[in-house]
């Protein structure tokens, strides 16, 4: 059988210091794939002028599993964010964002453990209707759901939901006031949930849905929800268990998919062997999964647990002193 070959973007900023981590990992945990390296971001865009290069797009196309650091896209200069583009370019409709608690982290909470599904292509991050006025004074910007599009999410959350074996799938909407793009969301929600009686079914507009995250998260399981309200409610719930440091992200399509640290790329710290590398080692156990590689993945799981359970090197953002290779060194020897 060949090896995998895994795509990996290091990115910009602490990027490539946390994506070596999490490669040294997956070797100690006797992963046996083949890596190839490309440039996006800042990087690539001082190498060859592009922010995302077309070989980078060709390599990404041909080995369908990509890995991948924070990637900093430069504000205001007219450049399209480039973790859009990569979705819209490998139909990446599905982004998956588990959070889980893990003790020493210091957060608020110790028993969350709630997946956002958000849908990734369309709403209003899917780049329709921007414009504004010669004078200034006036913007608009198009959100578009379709059928097809809310059927393929909200299908992939319950599947999801029942491949976990978790009990109940919450659709988030608007749809009181956006009742033609959220109103059709719900109404394909509550069509696909009656598919799935096994699992409960709920629904909840999304400013309650942040208050009860918030006061009552024990309610959530499952998120589905719309590209804009996920990207928001994800980070919030990546704060009910400490911050986006311990969060990863999932971008899946049919052909393909990119696992990724979510936070930015922290430039003010970058080469300074200072950050938390836990966000993308997370998404590279969400890879492992996606690749059913679930025991090696559950080992590394462990693995990190225990160290920041302990506090034996952890870097500063949780209560220790150390940096990201004493951590990367701390999980290696649980391995």
């Amino acid at each position: 059988m060949a090896k995998q070959t895994i795509t990996v973007i290091k990115g910009d900023g602490i990027g490539p210091s946390i994506i070596d981590s999490a490669i040294e990992i997956l070797n100690a945990a006797g992963c046996d794939f083949d890596y190839e390296f490309v440039d996006a971001g800042l990087a690539a865009l001082e190498k060859t002028g592009e922010l995302l290069p077309q070989e980078t797009l060709e390599v990404i196309e041909k080995n369908k599993i990509t890995l991948k650091g924070p990637l900093t896209t430069p504000v205001g200069e007219g450049f399209t964010s480039i973790n859009v583009t990569l979705r819209k370019q490998f139909g990446l409709y599905a982004n998956v964002r588990p959070v889980k608690s893990f003790e020493g982290t210091k957060a608020r909470y110790d028993d969350i453990d709630i997946i956002t599904v958000r849908e990734n292509t369309q709403g209003m991050y899917s780049g329709l209707g921007q414009v504004v006025s010669d004078d200034g004074n006036e913007a608009e910007a198009m959100s578009k759901i379709t059928r097809e599009g809310a059927e393929k999410i909200v299908t992939f959350a319950y599947e999801l939901a029942q491949r976990e074996g978790r009990n109940k799938v919450t659709a988030v909407h608007k749809a009181n006031i956006l009742k033609s793009t959220s109103g059709l969301f719900l109404k394909v929600a509550r069509e696909i949930g009656e598919r799935y009686p096994d699992i409960e079914s709920a629904e909840m507009i999304v400013d309650a849905t942040c208050m009860k995250l918030v006061m009552t998260p024990e309610e959530f399981d499952v998120i589905v929800t719309t590209n804009l309200f996920g990207d928001i409610l994800s980070d919030l719930c990546a704060g009910l268990v400490g911050g986006l440091g311990m969060a990863p992200g999932a971008n899946i399509g049919e052909n393909a998919a990119i696992f990724e640290a979510v936070h930015g790329s922290a430039p003010d710290i970058a080469g300074k062997n200072l950050a938390n590398p836990t966000s993308v080692i997370l998404a590279s156990i969400q890879m492992l999964e996606y690749l059913q590689m679930g025991d090696t993945a559950e080992r590394i799981r462990n693995a990190v647990a225990d160290v920041i359970k302990t506090g034996d090197r952890t870097t500063r953002d949780l209560g220790g002193n150390h940096g990201t290779t004493d951590f990367t060194q701390a999980v290696i020897d649980r391995l």
